[in-house]
């Protein structure tokens, strides 16, 4: 429990400074949204395109471990989605739903807790991993967020609205842009890099202190429908990756344990983001970062007991 207590502390205290400087009035009503609004425009772009950027085939083309990590994801993202659906929600709100179920903090927990459960070898999955949830998963969150957002009836304006929507939304042009300038073969200049190292830096920790900040604030709207999310996340996601990596491709240990450990990661900032971005209610996907967050402690130490470590 040391070990994943060591990685997730510092979540807490980050979410606990940010709520803090809202109760202590260091921060402002609208430092929350100015704070994410930031992560959306300039860390998380530079994030998004420096890890594309900077990839290579050789690097993520690990078949068996990128189809079962990408379809845990996907499978968990869609059935939620249509679940909430079903209950009335809006596509816009099981969106966030979905993505609060499957979207795994890969890049401040997973990174660091790999390396500490499997050394160096842990660092690639790591990494495939948080290319595919942040990358993937996410810009497809997106998608159906801008879709969930269209009045327009006549199918062939609303889907020019919604590629006009999405050509401007920097949290899905970085990432190709980085794809792109990936496929030229030409590297990064030495300053560009600094610059987008500090800025993706900022990424995990302004989220978080937003989160700490919005928190702090009184909540409106809908708080509940939480649980039912942490459930899918941190038992849901991991028992399906488990019977793909185990069961259907039959990964080598490492990349396979790596793979269940990643999805059992609890919920990533993103889904608070997104909520924020869009000016959505963000009091189911706060408590669900939140919950998941505290209850991993418990259920990531179960699995690093199972793999014996």
């Amino acid at each position: 429990m040391h070990t994943v207590f060591a990685v997730v502390l510092p979540i807490f205290a980050l979410i606990l400074l940010g709520y803090i400087c809202r109760k202590t009035n260091r921060l402002g009503e609208r430092a929350a949204s100015e704070l994410n609004r930031m992560v959306a425009w300039l860390c998380l772009p530079a994030l998004l395109f420096k890890v594309t950027a900077t990839s290579t085939w050789a690097e993520i083309w690990q078949p068996g471990f990128v189809i079962s990590v990408t379809a845990s994801c996907l499978l968990i993202f869609f059935a939620t989605l249509i679940w909430r659906l079903t209950r009335r929600h809006t596509l816009v709100v099981a969106s966030l739903d979905g993505l609060s179920a499957s979207y795994a903090n890969t890049g401040y927990i997973g990174i660091p807790l790999c390396l500490l459960v499997f050394g160096q070898d842990g660092l690639e999955p790591a990494l495939i991993a948080s290319l595919i949830v942040v990358c993937l998963l996410f810009s497809l969150s997106v998608v159906c967020i801008e879709v969930g957002l269209q009045d327009e009836k006549n199918i062939g304006r609303a889907t020019l609205a919604v590629t006009k929507a999405l050509a401007k939304n920097p949290l899905v042009v970085s990432p190709i842009a980085g794809g792109c300038w990936a496929a030229t073969g030409l590297g990064l200049a030495e300053p560009v890099m600094h610059l987008l190292d500090m800025l993706a830096t900022a990424t995990t920790p302004c989220a978080l202190i937003s989160l700490g900040l919005f928190l702090a604030q009184k909540q409106q709207g809908n708080t509940h429908g939480a649980w039912p999310l942490v459930v899918i996340k941190l038992i849901g996601q991991p028992l399906l990756t488990w019977y793909l990596a185990f069961e259907v491709f039959h990964l080598p240990l490492v990349w396979a344990q790596a793979a269940v450990l990643l999805s059992a990661l609890p919920t990533g900032t993103g889904p608070f983001m997104l909520a924020e971005h869009y000016d959505r209610e963000a009091g189911v996907v706060s408590r669900a970062i939140l919950l998941s967050t505290v209850l991993s402690i418990a259920s990531l130490t179960l699995i690093l007991f199972w793999m014996g470590h």
